[in-house]
């Protein structure tokens, strides 16, 4: 009943694309995330711990359900 036509089963079902090089932000030199060690929006100068967009977002879910 749920058989593929012959030839089918062999190709993907959707091609993963290729991901593409990470490039750096022109500009000044941006802080590192203490977390991950991306560049942030912060410059260097910026004191205390800098999180990158991704890593402060997931700061913000864990502490919201924290309670």
């Amino acid at each position: 009943m749920d058989q593929l036509p012959s030839g089918a089963q062999d190709e993907p079902y959707c091609a993963t694309p290729d991901r593409p090089e990470r490039v750096r932000p022109a500009g000044p030199p941006f802080a590192e995330c203490v977390l991950c060690r991306e560049p942030t929006e912060y410059p260097e100068s910026t004191k205390g711990s800098t999180l990158c967009p991704v890593c402060a977002w997931q700061e913000a879910q864990r502490t919201a359900c924290s309670g």
